[in-house]
This record gives structure tokens, C-alpha cells and sequence, in this order.
């Protein structure tokens, strides 16, 4: 049984293949008796995503191979496990993926020397060369990839953190096909550093889906406690990492007029047009895409319930600063594009655009917003100036804003062009074509149980139960009512609405930015011991939220907005 374990684990040193090299180590000297049986291990234990089928074999027939050749497999096992081991200790202290001895071993100036998909495109990372030439057609990214070509993937993997995940990992290992000359790897990792050392202190009860970038969510039970989301537990999407600006030399340049560009200081927006306050809740596109991901697994930050908070904006209305630089209505444009001052390490910005009709209406309330909460806007949130575009989904707020174009075309920008679109369930990477779909703009109803939490108990003695949460539309249109059921869905009751102080009036049709926080107090029904709790909530348009995840499921998991359930136990006096 000893020798079965031993290999086992020398199976999975020497048979790791890939579709262009059968990598030879320590261990490829070894016995044709080890080999055989080694392969047999493999055989049906073998990898997956594109490695074989799994395929079983009668338990006996591995203990036949082991009686066979048991001995020389020992033998080899201890003559080649001090070699075995010393490979792995040198590709551990390396840091790239596989570190076999005699893959070829190139200089910076050879890989830089493929750079497109003329000439291959090559690329480096911890240590090991990649030529990456035929999966750049595949990159879920598009041809972002090429902005790495030549170089080290570092960089870009510090900033799209969504890449180190294992089966990335995987991958890239398939296009190995060298070794960084020592001095050349020194050089880089010498020159490497952290974008995001810079980024701002975050309140430690938030809940952290990505570091770096940092994308957080308020803790569910306190995110419904305030009408209006404290700055510091207003939930964080950064794409980037967040930059520095001296609001002194910021400045804000608008393109696409008839004068020709201006440019505007942070002190011109606070003087030269009025200050309007805007009270607005922004969601995520990704909002509760955890629970498409408990249907199917989907690309994206596994967000909760809280990617959704709301807040008071001030700032200048974006309509007044385009008449003030000459815009006037006929103007040759059909969308407003926002760039970022967040960029990659190629000077490429966050970017995104809405149509020109929801950036100029004087009922849009589109704002150049300098203000979050009655105080300078917060680093994460966009300082000094951020677009807020009230009804429409979170990738369109773009933060530290650096320029307006009016222009007869949306952002060519990624995250407007391949990214924030929704497909049917039956697209899935092989086939989805992100030309297709129309950029997510106002977001559907939506509604959230926040109390009381998944899985916790409540007393029977205390005879009802409360149950609180937040309901939101998009497109300015007003929650008229939350739902609310308390076992599964058999009967329904309504819940009470609350929209900022007592007394305040609803909004003007067709404004309502805001969201509504509801709350229901009801009697425990008699004789069940698990409750299946839930909410849906209808909009003054009659849209209501659909029943479950399945029908609206798709392989980016945004718009996800179905009934929203939450299961607890009753406990018995």
C-alpha cells in the first residue's frame, strides 16, 4: 500500500501534459514498469476542461499493475525522489507553474519579439514564457490581451484580478513553451510594484468580494437600517485602482462641440453653476448574482444582496454645464461618453456613455456630482468629481471623471462594449455575441429581504416575526408595493413603505431615483418548523419581479432580480 501512495503522487509529477509540449522532468528516466503504471493512474484519473474524460477501472486492476511491477516502482521512486523534489522546490521559489529543467530559456528581447499575430504573440509570467498566439481569438476579453503582448502578464493581472483563479491558471499553462533567462526575470520582478498600494483605507466590516481591485458590500443587516447609506458602507465597485487627484490641478475637459474642446476646474463647477442635491441610489449591474451562480456558475464578483446603496449627491446638473460650453438641442449627437482618470498600466480608462436625451432632459437630473452626503465625495466614490446618473445601472456613474464627449456613437470602451449586456440562458461563452445586445442603461424592479438573515432561529415564543428590506426600479419609476410571504409563496402580505423622513412627499412621476425600505411584522404560522420567507416588489409601471433565477439566468449573472428567498427555523418553546 505504501508504494500505491507513493505512486500516486509521483503520477502526478511525471504525466502532466500539454497540448504542446509532453513536459520531461526527473522523473522521465524512469522504468517502463513505473511508467505503465503511472499512466494507468492517469488514465483514470485524469484532469479536466479539455484534458479527457474520467473513466473508471475496476479497483483490481490496479492492485494486478502494483503486484507486477510494485518493486521497480519503489526502486525508481526513491532514486528520483530527492530530483523530483529539488525541481519543485526551484519552481516554488521561481513562481511559475511548472519549472521543468530543460524547456528552452529566452531573454526579454526574444519575447518582446512577438508581438502580434504575425509573428506570435508571447508573453511572460512568474518566470515562464507563453506563446499565447491561439488563444487571443478565445480571451473572453477580446484582443485586450494583445495590450500584454511581449511583455510580462503581471501588470495586467494586478488589475484584472478575476484572473488568478486555478482554472485560469490552468490555461495558460497549455501555451508554455519557455523559461525568462534569470537576469531578465530579476530585472522584472525588481521593476514590479503594487497599483493599488495607493488605495484609501475601507471600513473592516465591509464584505470584500475583490481586493485589488477592491470590490466590497455593507454587511446585509445594516444595510437597511439608514435611508440614506453612510459614505463608508456605501458598497464599492472599482474596476481600477483608485487614483490620486489634486483637485487643484483637476480639471475637466469636454470634447465634441462645435467651439472646440473646454476645460473646466473643480472650482468652476462650484461657482459658476447652481449646486442642485440629488437623492439617488445606485445598484450594480452584478447585484445578488450569487444566486445564478447557485443555478449555474457565471463569470463575475460573486455579489450578495448589497450592491445597492443610496445616498444624497450635490454637484452641477450635467445639462446646465453643456448649454454653458454651447451645447443647444439639434446638435449632431445621439450619446454622452464619461472617461475615467482611472487607468491601466497602457493609459487605457474606465469608460462608459448614456444617451444624449437622458444627459440634457431637464427631468434626467443627471449630476457632476462634487458631493456625497454633505461632504467631499470619498475617494472610492469618485473625488473630486463623478457623474451620477440617476435610474440608470452603476456602470454608467463613472467615477473621478476626466472628460465628456458628445459624440454620434456610444463608449468604445470594454465595459460598454463587451461587458454589462444581458443574453438568454441559452448563450453561453462558445456563442455569445456582445454586438448583439444593447448596453445595460435603467435596471428592472428590484426587491431584498435584509431581516432576518439566512438560517438563523427565531423563538415561536415571540409569536411573529419581522421581516425588513430595501425595494428600488430602475428608470426613475416608483415601488408601489412589496409583497412579502412568509411560507413559500402560499399567501401574501403587504408591506409597509418608508421613502426618507416622515412626511416627505412621493416623487414627481418619473423621478422616483430613490428606493424604498420596507418592513412587515407577522405571525409565526402555527405547526412549521422552517419558514421560506419572501419578497417581490411592483413599480408604478406594473413591472414585478419574476419568480426564480433559472429563466432569467445568463452567463455574465447581471439583472439578477427574482423573488428574493430566505429560509429560517422556528424554534419550539
Amino acid at each position: 500500500m505504501l508504494y500505491l501512495r507513493h505512486c500516486r503522487s509521483l503520477a502526478r509529477v511525471c504525466l502532466y501534459r500539454t497540448p504542446r509540449l509532453l513536459l520531461q522532468g526527473p522523473a522521465s528516466s524512469l522504468p517502463e514498469s513505473a511508467g505503465a503504471v503511472c499512466t494507468r493512474w492517469q488514465s483514470s484519473n485524469g484532469g479536466q476542461d479539455g484534458w479527457g474524460q474520467r473513466t473508471k477501472i475496476p479497483r483490481w486492476r490496479h492492485m494486478g499493475a502494483g503486484l507486477l511491477v510494485g518493486t521497480g516502482t519503489v526502486l525508481a521512486y526513491g532514486l528520483y525522489h530527492r530530483q523530483v523534489q529539488q525541481a519543485s522546490a526551484t519552481s516554488k521559489s521561481i513562481g511559475s507553474i511548472e519549472k521543468p529543467s530543460d524547456y528552452p530559456v529566452y531573454t526579454q528581447d526574444e519575447v518582446a519579439r512577438h508581438r502580434t499575430l504575425t509573428d506570435g504573440v508571447w508573453v511572460t509570467f512568474k518566470g515562464a514564457v507563453y506563446d499565447i498566439t491561439d488563444f487571443v481569438a478565445l480571451h473572453p476579453g477580446g484582443d485586450k490581451i494583445l495590450l500584454a503582448a511581449g511583455g510580462a502578464l503581471e501588470p495586467f493581472w494586478s488589475l484584472y484580478a478575476v484572473h488568478n483563479q486555478e482554472h485560469v491558471l490552468e490555461i495558460l499553462a497549455e501555451y508554455k513553451v519557455g523559461e525568462l533567462c534569470p537576469e531578465d526575470l530579476k530585472k522584472q520582478m525588481g521593476s514590479s510594484c503594487d497599483p493599488y498600494a495607493g488605495d484609501p483605507a475601507r471600513h473592516p466590516a465591509l464584505r470584500v468580494n475583490s481586493l485589488k481591485p477592491y470590490n466590497a458590500e455593507p454587511p446585509t443587516e445594516i444595510l437597511s437600517e439608514n435611508y440614506i447609506t453612510p459614505s463608508a458602507f456605501f458598497f464599492k465597485r472599482n474596476h481600477l485602482p483608485v487614483p490620486k487627484v489634486d483637485p487643484k490641478a483637476y480639471r475637466l475637459e469636454i470634447h465634441g462641440l462645435p467651439c472646440g474642446p473646454v476645460s473646466l476646474s473643480l472650482e468652476d463647477l462650484k461657482t459658476k453653476f447652481p449646486k442642485h442635491t440629488v437623492t439617488a441610489t445606485l445598484q450594480c449591474a452584478g447585484n445578488r448574482r450569487s444566486e445564478m451562480n447557485q443555478v449555474k456558475v457565471v463569470k463575475g464578483l460573486n455579489w450578495g444582496i448589497a450592491a445597492i446603496s443610496n445616498a444624497n449627491w450635490g454637484g452641477a446638473l450635467l445639462r446646465d454645464v453643456l448649454m454653458h460650453v454651447g451645447y443647444r438641442p439639434g446638435f449632431p449627437a445621439r450619446h454622452v461618453q464619461f472617461e475615467g482618470l482611472d487607468v491601466d498600466p497602457v493609459g487605457t480608462s474606465y469608460g462608459a456613455s448614456i444617451p444624449l436625451g437622458k444627459a440634457v432632459s431637464e427631468e434626467g437630473d443627471v449630476l457632476l456630482a462634487y458631493e456625497m452626503n454633505g461632504e467631499d465625495l470619498p475617494p472610492d466614490h469618485g473625488y473630486p468629481v463623478r457623474v451620477v446618473v440617476p435610474g440608470t445601472v452603476g456602470a454608467r456613474n463613472v467615477k473621478w471623471l476626466g472628460k465628456i464627449i458628445l459624440s454620434e456613437d456610444e463608449s468604445p470602451s470594454h465595459w460598454q462594449q463587451n461587458d454589462y449586456k444581458g443574453f438568454s440562458p441559452g448563450t453561453d461563452w462558445d456563442t455569445v455575441d456582445f454586438k448583439a445586445a444593447p448596453a445595460i442603461q435603467e435596471l428592472p424592479v428590484q426587491s431584498a429581504i435584509t431581516q432576518p438573515q439566512e438560517g438563523i432561529v427565531l423563538d415561536r415564543g415571540l409569536g411573529t416575526v419581522t421581516v425588513k428590506g430595501y425595494a428600488w426600479s430602475g428608470g426613475g419609476r416608483e415601488v408601489v408595493r412589496v409583497d412579502v410571504s412568509v411560507d413559500g409563496g402560499q399567501t401574501w402580505h403587504v408591506a409597509k413603505l418608508r421613502s426618507g423622513e416622515e412626511g416627505d412627499q412621493s416623487p414627481p412621476p418619473g423621478r422616483a431615483w430613490a428606493w424604498k425600505l420596507w418592513e412587515l411584522n407577522v405571525p409565526l404560522p402555527p405547526d412549521v418548523h422552517e419558514l421560506v420567507i419572501i419578497c417581490k416588489a411592483v413599480d408604478s409601471s406594473y413591472n414585478v419581479q419574476p419568480d426564480t433565477v433559472t429563466p432569467i439566468w445568463n452567463l455574465r449573472g447581471v439583472l439578477s432580480n427574482a423573488w428574493h428567498r430566505v429560509r429560517v427555523r422556528v424554534k419550539e418553546d
